[in-house]
C-alpha cells in the first residue's frame, strides 16, 4: 500500500482509498482529495511537513499526518 507520504516530488497519482473516520476524513474530502482524484506533488518542506499538490486545479498545503492516511497508485 503506497501512501501520499511516500511519493515523490514531480510524480502524479491517483486517490485509491481515503483511510480515517468521522471529521478527519470528512475535512479531507472537503478539500477536494475524493477517490479517483489526481495530484501532483509539487513542493515538499525540508523537514517533509507540509507538502504542497495540485488538486483539481488549485493549489493545497497538506501535513504529512493527513498524507499518510490518503492511500494512492
Amino acid at each position: 500500500m503506497k501512501t501520499l507520504k511516500d511519493t515523490r516530488v514531480g510524480e502524479t497519482v491517483t486517490v485509491r482509498r481515503l483511510h480515517g473516520e468521522g471529521p478527519l476524513k470528512r475535512r479531507i474530502m472537503d478539500m477536494g482529495i475524493t477517490r479517483g482524484t489526481e495530484l501532483q506533488v509539487r513542493k515538499v518542506a525540508p523537514l517533509g511537513d507540509p507538502m504542497e499538490l495540485n488538486v483539481r486545479g488549485y493549489e493545497l498545503s497538506v501535513r504529512k499526518a493527513d498524507a499518510a492516511m490518503i492511500e494512492v497508485e
